[in-house]
């Protein structure tokens, strides 16, 4: 075989073939990533091409799914070639099949899984060459195995792992073609990277064994097989490989709860390489000029979700405050109450330091925006049935009847109120807070309740005395 062909220069095409059957892998996402800045980086192409040949588990909106989610990571429609379908080279997959038939190279077969561990004894020990030599012709119920050879190896030339050798002896020989004529995975893959020139194939690692088949398939076809780089598996915290029925793996679903896309394309980017010094946090252009796909790393990549919210945090507190803004207006369109765009851009840059994902914007603001606070039960115990809270409540009701409403003078008057009680502002203020936003924890207190206005912070702090006194026991 040749050497490696080079990672640089136009002549490049890689390829990113999801198939639609789901919503979109965080795994593929990384995938198509990879992809595109190998491309990006050698001028060369990025070619999209949607394996949809499995008609009972394919919908258009999956590949409507996986053509936004592109387009939300930054490949829009002209950052690749394509889309293209696998339906759509039916007839191409049709006449590889026979000429791999008339060159010898396949023949018909028409075992069973039952014959097959009939004849070795009633245990399945896979295909035994029962039919390589008999000359079948095609019909009902006989599939189409390709002829493996019988001696040798087949070298595959990987990126990432070297030169992995297979002893075509134990390479039995595969099914290209199913009873009913359709093709399998493997044939249409290699039909359909000849025929778009693909030269260099960036995939998962749970491909590598298919790399040996796939190779013979493509010099079978005469054609020159393309490099490989088969990237590490991705895993959870327990180290098992992710699954959309056990851990949260659709894009979809992190782009929803409010993750921006430079957050999760620079946190895919470093699941498997690293750029270098001690740096995690990268701008996409420095990335797409240092990143190397023999750099990545073969060990499985841990996905790990609390770090990707603390890089979503960074990005967030990163963003100009208007883009903040624009961000935020999509959750808060869905929100249980009407926003004042004016009062909110006053809050935002208080929250905008403490939101880790945009969704949490909501129940941050949202007491500026109803006509009574959210009350949280546990909130409301912690800071109203213990200590002097109603104590508190009547001292600070009075002394915000006449204080000039600005921050630093409203947490003055705080303090004050609460020396008189022998206590510090973080005991003093637990309360206020509490009858004003409903929680104990969220945005800055005094900044906040400059915002919401006295009227409303008086009329609140009232309210709470009044429901301290109705649950009080009578006496």
């Amino acid at each position: 075989m040749s050497s490696t062909p080079s990672t640089s220069g136009s002549s490049i095409r890689v390829r990113f073939a999801p198939s639609p059957t789901g919503m979109f892998h965080v795994g593929g996402a990384r995938s198509a990533l990879f992809n595109w800045v190998m491309a990006k980086q050698a001028g060369g192409t990025l070619v999209l091409r949607i394996e949809d040949t499995d008609a009972s588990r394919n919908q258009p909106e999956w590949t409507e799914g996986i053509i936004r989610a592109l387009a939300w990571l930054g490949m829009d429609g002209g950052e690749y070639e394509g889309p293209y379908f696998q339906s759509a080279n039916a007839d191409k997959h049709a006449a590889a099949a026979r000429t791999l038939i008339d060159a010898g190279r396949a023949y018909y077969c028409e075992c069973t899984r039952d014959d097959l561990i009939a004849r070795a004894g009633g245990q399945y020990k896979g295909y035994d060459n029962f039919c390589r030599d008999r000359g079948l012709e095609p019909g009902p119920g006989r599939a189409l195995r390709f002829r493996s050879p019988d001696e040798g190896q087949t070298t595959v030339v990987d990126l990432l792992r070297g030169k992995p050798v297979f002893e075509n002896a134990v390479l039995e020989d595969f099914v290209i073609a199913r009873a009913d004529g359709s093709v399998t995975f493997l044939l249409a893959n290699a039909v359909d990277d000849i025929s778009q020139g693909i030269t260099h194939v960036v995939r998962g690692e749970e491909h590598l064994s298919n790399a040996p088949k796939q190779q013979l398939l493509w010099e079978a076809l005469g054609a020159e097989p393309p490099v490989w780089a088969h990237v590490p598996v991705i895993v959870n915290e327990k180290r098992q490989k992710l699954s959309k029925r056990r851990d949260k793996v659709a894009l979809e679903d992190y782009r929803a709860e409010g993750y921006l896309s430079d957050a999760m394309r620079n946190y895919l980017m470093l699941l498997g390489w690293a750029p270098s010094g001690d740096r995690e946090i990268v701008p996409w252009e420095a990335i797409v000029e240092e990143f190397r796909i023999e750099n990545v790393n073969t060990s499985p990549a841990f996905f790990d979700v609390k770090k990707l919210r603390a890089f979503n945090g960074e990005y967030i507190r990163a963003l100009p405050p208007e883009r903040f803004v624009a961000e935020c207006l999509p959750f808060l369109e869905d929100a249980p109450f009407e926003v004042d765009l004016g009062v909110f851009e006053r809050l935002a840059p208080l929250a905008q330091t403490r939101v880790a994902v945009l969704s949490e914007i909501v129940p941050m603001v949202d007491f500026a925006f109803l006509d009574e606070p959210p009350y949280d039960e546990q909130s409301w115990n912690k800071a109203m049935l213990k200590g002097p809270a109603a104590e508190i409540l009547a001292a600070t009701e009075e002394a915000y009847r006449d204080v000039p409403w600005e921050t630093e003078r409203l947490k003055t008057r705080l303090e004050e109120v609460g020396a008189a009680q022998g206590l510090k502002l973080g005991k003093t203020q637990a309360p206020v807070r509490v009858a004003a936003t409903g929680r104990t924890v969220g945005l800055p207190l005094f900044e906040s309740l400059e915002i919401l206005g006295r009227e409303r912070t008086l009329a609140r702090i009232a309210a709470a005395r009044a429901k301290l006194r109705d649950a009080a026991p009578a006496s």
